[in-house]
């Protein structure tokens, strides 16, 4: 929290922003409310979902409860992602999958193949795919695998760590952590095919050293191809 880097100071109209250039999914993460273990950003989040209600939204960040995700799904967003409280109690990811099925997001942060949590603050023991596998068995919709070694550092991704966990589960893998340029894109969409869906930018496209729009046209290019 301390390496906090403000770039606007109204959400709803930077995902407008992030709209028009084309995207065709959000991602949210309610930091604050990560560090907090419940919703602390809960009203802008729901602002955004009413503004664009046919853009899919998955928002993360203290989604410890049942009744914070249908407050979440009611406000029209399509995914939550569970962090924390998927790898302290597993069983509420498959509580949760049974009742909210489709919906259900597992976030998997890891360090050198072990899951962090807490936003980022301790190191588990569980080893990622192993976790991964688990989930899949509870039937998360997909799993958003974020190598907290790079995430925010603009050093590119991890491709190798992503593939390896696409590759031992069927579950859609969304790539995160450390996209920085159009050459991160290329390298990712090489590798879709294991099993990766989609890839989460942030602090690249609001540093400028990924062009949103040109990012987007180059991936469907090379998905045509």
């Amino acid at each position: 929290m301390e390496d906090e880097t403000v770039f606007s100071d109204d959400p709803v109209a930077m995902a407008g922003q992030w709209v028009e250039a084309g995207a065709r999914r959000l991602h949210i993460v309610d930091l604050n409310g990560a560090f907090e273990g419940k919703p602390v950003n809960a009203e802008v989040v729901h602002a955004i979902a009413e503004a664009w209600p046919e853009l899919p939204i998955q928002i993360g960040g203290g989604i410890r409860d049942e009744e914070t995700i249908e407050t979440y799904l009611d406000a029209g967003v399509q995914y939550v992602i569970i962090g924390s409280k998927a790898v302290s109690a597993p069983h509420f990811v498959k509580d949760v999958c049974l009742e909210f099925p489709g919906h259900i997001i597992v976030g998997l942060d890891a360090r050198d193949g072990k899951v962090a949590v807490e936003g980022w603050s301790k190191i588990s023991r569980h080893d990622v795919i192993d976790m991964a596998q688990h989930f899949e068995q509870d039937g998360v919709a997909a799993i958003v695998y974020t190598d907290i070694g790079r995430d925010g550092m603009m050093t590119g991704v991890n491709v190798d760590s992503t593939v390896k966990l696409a590759q031992s589960i069927n579950t859609p893998v969304i790539a995160s952590g450390g996209i920085t340029n159009l050459g991160d894109i290329r390298a990712l969409c090489k590798v879709a095919d294991e099993g990766i869906m989609g890839a989460i930018t942030g602090r690249a496209i609001y540093e400028g050293t990924l062009d949103f729009a040109e990012g987007q046209r180059l991936a469907d290019e090379l998905d045509e191809n």
